[in-house]
């Protein structure tokens, strides 16, 4: 089941941003990460037994069509008008390789609202490094490419830090609503 809120008065991306991702989305090859976290969804969701999901930029659905479990599956994706409505709080949250694509200036507000709508538990994953794949505009996909250690006190600030493993590459986290 796919559900939609109503549109968002605050600004989580720019409308050249937008158009742009828009575009990267028309390549087939971009957005494919949330198929590798697939099974540990599917574990955190049999595991606490969650009904309900918002895929926080799912970019072309790909989580839904790859988790097992029945949950109530919800998608936002800004640069999708099917699927850009701001999105009601829920009770599990996933963020895959989504937060270093935010434009700097508006991460603050983005993580803001992750936390508005993380009633209970957040699965984030964040790519530190560059990005294979460019933008229109020529610039990195990756607009922020920071260590683990750039991200852990943000995400600190507004969620409490369930499980979280650093790589060389990039960041996992599992978070619970404080």
């Amino acid at each position: 089941m796919i559900k939609h809120g109503k549109k968002s008065l605050s600004q989580l991306i720019s409308e050249e941003y937008r158009e742009m991702q828009a575009k990267l989305h028309e390549n087939p090859n971009y957005g494919i990460a949330s198929t590798y976290f697939a099974p540990i969804v599917d574990d955190i969701i049999n595991q606490f037994k969650i009904t309900d999901l918002l895929d926080y930029g799912a970019g072309k659905l790909r989580l839904r069509d790859s988790i097992k479990s029945e949950v109530n599956y919800t998608a936002y994706e800004p640069s999708n008008p099917d699927y850009d409505d701001e999105p009601e709080p829920c009770q599990f949250v996933t963020c895959i390789d989504v937060l270093e694509h935010i434009e700097p200036e508006l991460l603050d507000n983005v993580l803001n609202d992750l936390k508005r709508v993380t009633l209970k538990y957040g699965l984030f994953t964040i790519h530190t490094g560059p990005a294979v794949k460019t933008l229109p505009d020529g610039r990195n996909a990756h607009l922020i490419q920071q260590p683990y250690t750039w991200w852990q006190p943000k995400i600190k600030e507004r969620f409490e830090i369930v499980r979280e493993v650093a790589m060389d590459n990039g960041y996992i986290v599992f978070v619970k609503h404080k």
